[in-house]
């Protein structure tokens, strides 16, 4: 297999929900891949990689999450921040800092809030320079329903019993504690 068809396999393998299956069978490859055999895009999820089956969850369940928030005009971004801001008064930086996103990221998320009215800027008590965002009366009385852990929890372990829930729990604690401190070059290596 030639090094570019192994990077079109290895990104079809792992991305086919980006790119459609009578795409990835137009290309060329010169060995079959396990995903498929012949260069197509298995629809048995038992064959698939065990990223793509992460990254499929993750995304059913994040899309599930979403619509569930929606009825607030919420969504998996704002919500860790109206639930920040119910503990105390925040500036921008300190809410990009916390989420680990930019502070663009994060001005688009405030924003949204601001038109919701469930946040607002108020000058820092001490520095007039500066401002700090601020939980209103309207976002207080969202947060709490909102950021109930029972519908999380139900759409993230939905099908799954509650043996299968432990040990679900169990082996995703082991995965991200296993990268906690990992380098970006040190994830290159995990990878290859």
């Amino acid at each position: 297999m030639t090094e570019t068809g192994a990077v079109i396999a290895q990104h079809a393998e792992y991305h086919a929900c980006w790119t459609s299956a009578t795409q990835v069978s137009r290309v060329a490859l010169d060995a079959p891949r396990a995903n498929g055999g012949d260069g197509s895009v298995s629809d048995d999820v038992s064959r698939w990689p065990t990223g793509r089956l992460l990254g499929a969850a993750a995304r059913g369940a994040a899309r599930d999450w979403n619509a569930h928030l929606a009825s607030w005009d919420l969504n998996h971004a704002s919500l860790p921040v109206l639930v920040m801001l119910s503990w105390q008064d925040h500036s921008q930086r300190e809410l990009a800092d916390a989420m680990d996103v930019t502070e663009q990221t994060m001005s688009r998320v405030l924003r949204r809030m601001e038109r919701t009215g469930y946040v607002v800027r108020v000058p820092h008590l001490t520095d007039r320079r500066r401002h700090v965002v601020r939980l209103s009366d309207a976002g207080r009385a969202v947060v709490g329903a909102a950021s109930d852990p029972g519908p999380a929890e139900a759409i993230a372990t939905h099908g799954l019993s509650p043996t299968q829930v432990t040990v679900l729990r169990e082996l995703l604690v082991t995965m991200i504690t296993a990268r906690e401190g990992t380098t970006d070059d040190e994830a290159v290596r995990i990878r290859t």
